[in-house]
């Protein structure tokens, strides 16, 4: 349960994107708009993850740079990070499923707090990969911190999930 506010952050990817087979140009972001869900359940504050260098228009060059990143393991630096997450102990976390796992962006996030005795909530859009290995991964950048099961939405239908995120939310046992 949590008495503290609640934060909502999430890295999403505006424009080309694959989606249901095809590669469209999306005004918002699927995890933008799945975060957006969240918050009307949680009425959380978002903090929106990005980096300092955008990735490339193209999508499919996004895809070798986000391939390359981590079999580097390389830790994007990222533009407006707040200076302290103490104030909140549930964080939801919003990411894109990348190669099986959130955007490096995320885990350089991730890495930049100190996230012991919190709650840390994952929900990823995918289009068919579901949550991969993210919640290992994660729950591996933060020692300390509580992970719970995340939700995968599929970033085709993401517009009618929120009877999914409800569900999921109320599923965690927190309340808000």
């Amino acid at each position: 349960m949590s008495d503290s506010p609640v934060l909502i952050t999430y890295y999403s990817r505006r424009g080309q994107n694959y989606v249901g087979g095809s590669i469209v140009d999306l005004a918002v972001g699927n995890t933008e708009v799945a975060a957006a869900m969240v918050r009307v359940v949680t009425g959380g504050d978002l903090l929106e993850v990005d980096t300092v260098t955008p990735y490339p228009v193209d999508y499919t060059e996004t895809t070798d740079v986000a391939r390359r990143e981590l079999r580097e393991h390389a830790r994007p630096a990222l533009q407006d990070l707040p200076v302290s997450i103490d104030g909140y102990d549930v964080v939801f976390l919003g990411f894109p499923n990348w190669w099986g796992t959130p955007p490096m962006a995320v885990f350089t996030f991730l890495e930049s707090f100190d996230f012991s005795g919190k709650t840390i909530v994952p929900f990823c859009t995918h289009e068919g990969s579901g949550m991969g290995r993210s919640e290992r991964d994660i729950a591996a950048a933060c020692p300390g911190a509580t992970v719970l099961a995340g939700l995968a939405i599929r970033g085709g239908a993401v517009h009618g999930a929120e009877d999914s995120i409800r569900r999921w939310i109320g599923s965690t046992g927190l309340t808000f």
